[in-house]
């Protein structure tokens, strides 16, 4: 049984992290986007670069403010730039509860800079940085090390800032990256009429939504094939257990037929032990999950963006009946062979086993 209890115990916490995992993915990208999200036509755009051939065209950008399905417009200006020999990213915005809900803010909305430019370059709240010949007064620092900003990409051992896109664009030539807006009506119509416009690319959230799913699914999939081989060797040990179990019981097997046991019967209750193991094991296991993972919540969900995380979200009821299930199947499947050869003994020689 402790077999059976590591084995699931390992694979309800790596599921369950992945299944959380596609909740606050889902969960995020509701809240940091409208309902399209309209770049560049090049794949680099997308990807969050910041290259010549990165930006919207300002003819483009004339014509989607002019679609009628088109409303609630927020723009971002992402370039690179450097302080000191620091490289640093600079994001400008006007979707200042976009970035709140992806990153703590240690003081006001702004100029926001990253805990790598305080601890590189001293600065903090008050403190005055000059981009491209225009000087900033820093008015707040986000509470990480490392920050994810909308157009993707982990910024760790980089500088950040964020700030309003009135500030951003002048210092980039007014050059616009991305602009999401809400739509009314179907999300899809307006997705073909803004990619009728020459160099524009348009995202859904269905669209993020498959493409986050997808690649979660796929590393699920991983996760439980290799959560599956603990459990593997939890079967395993049963059938060890059940076949030393039919040997120290020959005598006692021996007995039952005597009395008028069919080999039916003499089957049927060495499966019902070697089930009754799978699934006593599969809920203790689960149990034990349920609370590692109530313990890694107490920190986990004091993180940005994880606040939606919840022990319901990451053991729904499909992965606890699932794996209780399986293990229980699994484990009488792995009875089958001892019960068969219990089932088969002869009376005699049984009754004579000592």
């Amino acid at each position: 049984m402790l077999g059976i209890i590591i084995g699931v115990t390992t694979l309800v916490l790596l599921m369950g992290a992945g299944t959380g995992m596609k909740v606050v993915a889902n969960e995020q990208m509701s809240n940091m986007m409208g309902d399209i999200v309209i770049t560049n036509g090049s794949s680099a755009a997308f990807m969050g670069s910041t290259s010549g051939d990165s930006y919207l065209d300002k003819n483009a950008v004339s014509q989607i403010k002019n679609i009628s399905m088109l409303y609630n417009f927020k723009e971002e200006s992402d370039f690179t730039s450097a302080i000191n020999g620091t490289p640093i990213l600079i994001i400008g915005t006007n979707n200042w509860d976009q970035v709140k809900d992806q990153i703590n803010i240690n003081g006001t909305q702004g100029v926001v800079i990253n805990k790598y430019l305080v601890d590189k370059l001293g600065y903090t709240i008050g403190s005055k940085i000059k981009i491209k010949d225009q000087e900033l007064t820093v008015t707040g620092i986000i509470d990480m090390k490392e920050t994810v900003s909308n157009t993707g990409g982990a910024m760790a051992e980089t500088g950040v800032i964020y700030t309003d896109i009135d500030k951003a664009l002048p210092l980039n030539n007014n050059k616009i990256s991305m602009i999401t807006a809400s739509v009314k009506g179907d999300p899809q119509v307006a997705k073909n009429e803004v990619e009728k416009i020459n160099g524009t690319s348009a995202y859904t959230q269905s669209d993020f939504f498959k493409q986050a799913n997808d690649m979660i699914n796929g590393i699920m999939l991983f996760i439980g094939a290799v959560a599956s081989i603990g459990l593997l060797v939890g079967i395993i040990s049963i059938v060890n257990i059940m076949l030393v179990n039919v040997t120290e019981r020959t005598r006692e097997i021996g007995v039952l037929k005597a009395i008028g046991f069919t080999n039916r019967e003499i089957l049927g209750s060495i499966l019902a032990e070697a089930g009754l193991l799978g699934f006593i094991g599969a809920i203790i296991g689960v149990i034990i999950a349920a609370i590692l993972m109530e313990i890694g919540l107490i920190y986990v969900s004091q993180q940005p963006g994880m606040q939606s995380l919840s022990l319901i979200s990451m053991l729904p009821l499909w992965l606890v009946a699932g794996v209780i299930t399986g293990a229980t199947l699994l484990s009488v499947l792995a009875g089958l062979y001892p019960a068969w050869r219990a089932s088969r003994l002869d009376v005699v020689e049984a009754l004579r086993y000592e």
